[in-house]
């Protein structure tokens, strides 16, 4: 198989994006002082969750907001962002199971196992609930962890995330189905794997990284059923050029109760959750889209008063 292959079915899946020290200068947002201030944690460790030592980091005070990054990622790359949602909230991202600063360990890659240690950790921290917003894989997990553990969940936002594996666009399925150890080799020069071996406790764990992201995708899955279960608010962020079927985002928001009828003219119909679509945004840049914090600070505050025609009339 070729390189080029190889890249482009690692692309498709998972967002191939390097931490933002890896980024050219010419594509890295301005940063304040106050914001590089922000970026460095109050707090940080490891914490051992089910036979695993799960890397912590928390930024900011406020309410609690469980931050939980993407394939092939880690916290870091939620660096562009991160300092907005730190000036309103206590941020406690996590690395996930074989990304960052956590080991991959023995133990078996899956979102159900992963939710359960997030509602772990953070019971460990402290915290009875927290808002959890997670991105691609990290919003799988966050969908897991609410259905496992809704009484540790206030809020929830995912972005990125399909509650199914035939929400993919159809040719992405077979690529999927390749993804493995075999693309290490090749992937030695980009900015995923070195953004990778500059924290991993075992980089020589990074082949078998794809190895479990490959066989975790090959399987099917479909929580449709868990959805509806939800009661806590929660929220669905893409980019309009993402790698979910439009349809697919609009019948998970239509599982949440969403997206059914029209909400009225006093409002009375209008669901507790919410759907953004952000445009020029794709999977890969998504999360890093200088709009994202305006879109999901309000609903993680609880805010849903806006101003009337008839208020704007009377003014």
């Amino acid at each position: 198989m070729s390189k080029t292959l190889l890249l482009a079915i690692l692309a498709s899946v998972v967002a191939l994006i390097a931490a933002p020290d890896a980024q050219c200068e010419e594509s890295k947002p301005a940063m304040t002082t106050e914001a590089k201030a922000l970026l460095k944690p109050e707090r940080s460790g490891l914490l051992p969750i089910d036979g695993l030592n799960y890397y912590f980091a928390i930024y900011g005070k406020g309410e609690p907001l469980l931050l939980l990054h993407g394939g092939l990622g880690s916290t870091d790359m939620f660096a562009p962002i991160l300092p907005k949602f730190a000036e309103h909230r206590t941020v406690i991202a996590v690395d996930l199971q074989g990304h960052g600063r956590t080991a991959l360990g023995e133990r078996a890659f899956g979102l159900e196992a992963m939710g359960n240690d997030m509602a772990a950790i953070v019971k460990a921290l402290g915290y009875d609930k927290v808002d959890v917003m997670g991105y691609s894989l990290g919003g799988g997990v966050a969908l897991r962890m609410a259905v496992q553990h809704p009484e540790a969940v206030r809020r929830l936002v995912m972005m990125s995330t399909g509650y199914a594996a035939d929400g993919f666009y159809d040719e992405m399925r077979p690529q999927q189905a390749q993804v493995s150890a075999a693309a290490a080799p090749f992937m030695k020069d980009t900015p995923m794997y070195k953004s990778y071996v500059a924290v991993a406790p075992k980089p020589e764990d990074f082949p078998k990284l794809l190895d479990a992201l490959g066989n975790f995708m090959r399987n099917d899955y479909d929580f449709s059923a868990d959805v509806p279960k939800l009661k806590m608010p929660v929220m669905l962020v893409y980019g309009d050029s993402d790698m979910y079927k439009p349809e697919h985002e609009i019948k998970f928001f239509q599982l949440l109760g969403g997206g059914l009828k029209d909400a009225g003219w006093m409002r009375e119909n209008l669901s507790q959750n919410r759907l953004a679509i952000l445009p020029n945004r794709t999977h890969y840049d998504v999360f890093l889209a200088p709009e994202l914090a305006a879109t999901t600070l309000p609903f993680l505050d609880g805010q849903t008063k806006v101003k009337t025609w008839d208020e704007m009339v009377n003014e």
